[in-house]
């Protein structure tokens, strides 16, 4: 899979897992240097509580486009550190 975002590959892996039909990326398959962490949480139920970056390529920046689970519930393990995408960035 990969995930692009202003023309640019941010992230490619063929090891995502995939939950509720999203794509989650391994840590390691990020160009982290797309990525700022931001102030932004929101809640899960059952995933837990999720913390999110604002996506950046040549200027061009998508505020909290990318979430991740640093500390997910049970449930969500496998997920822990994943990074997923809302559709501004193409994943495919």
């Amino acid at each position: 899979m990969r995930a692009e975002f202003n023309g640019q590959v941010i992230a490619e892996s063929d090891e995502t897992i995939v939950v509720e039909g999203n794509h989650y990326f391994p840590p390691s398959s990020i160009r982290s240097e797309c990525f700022t962490g931001t102030d932004r949480s929101t809640h899960c139920p059952w995933k837990g509580d999720a913390s999110y970056y604002d996506v950046t390529v040549d200027g061009n920046t998508a505020s909290n486009a990318a979430w991740y689970y640093s500390a997910p519930k049970e449930k969500a393990a496998e997920i822990k550190d994943y990074v997923a995408f809302y559709p501004v960035v193409t994943v495919s």
